[in-house]
């Protein structure tokens, strides 16, 4: 293939990426709006009532990568990512498999999973835990591991009335956390935003035009 060929292709693939990407937003966004006794889309004051997404994320492969000689680090993107949700102030989470014998809460076995992390991890910058809080979910039962639905149900239930993202790797969680009603995005695929971008994140937070 020729490189104007090659360009062209290229770009062809990154619009027909960009008008999925809002396809399944606008799609997801407006499902989840709130609909009154008659089961239609609410006021714009419900819809406001309804913002604030909150972003829910895989990790490994995710955001951070293991590399073969067992060190980790941020994937591509991923720390600069974080970075403006933070600058935005959009509440971020983990959903993510460790084994359930690490601890008898969230926050311990979050805690032996950061220790896990920093054990091997490589870079000029440390993982941002802090930008996730007590939003670390993890399975208590081997039942609980993620594809069964458990984690994502509690991070919905922790979430209030508002719009929830789950972002990972894998088309498998991806669709999984959309069939119960988070708006899905698959990082990593080609001729696409490695993330959803976040002036679409944001979008989320805004209700929809009468």
């Amino acid at each position: 293939m020729n490189g104007s060929a090659s360009k062209g292709s290229a770009r062809t693939g990154l619009a027909l990426g960009a008008a999925l990407v809002w396809a399944v937003l606008g799609a997801t966004a407006s499902a989840a709006l709130p609909r009154d006794a008659s089961g239609e889309p609410g006021t714009a004051a419900a819809a406001r009532e309804r913002a604030c997404p909150v972003v829910y994320f895989d990790l490994g492969e995710t955001l951070v990568h293991t590399a073969a000689d067992g060190s980790t680090g941020y994937r591509p993107g991923a720390a600069s990512y974080l970075r403006a949700l933070r600058e935005r102030r959009v509440p971020v989470g983990l959903i993510t498999n460790v084994p359930p014998s690490w601890g008898t809460t969230d926050a311990e076995r979050a805690a032996r999973l950061r220790k896990e992390v920093d054990a091997t991890w490589r870079g000029p910058a440390p993982f941002a835990w802090k930008d996730f809080g007590g939003r670390v979910l993890t399975p208590r039962t081997e039942a609980e591991r993620k594809p069964a639905p458990a984690l994502w149900r509690r991070a919905k239930a922790g979430s209030g009335r508002c719009r929830v993202v789950y972002q990972a790797e894998t088309a498998e969680e991806v669709r999984a956390a959309s069939s119960l009603g988070f708006v899905p995005y698959q990082v990593g695929r080609p001729h696409r935003p490695e993330f959803l971008p976040v002036r679409l994140v944001e979008r989320l937070g805004r209700p929809a035009p009468s």
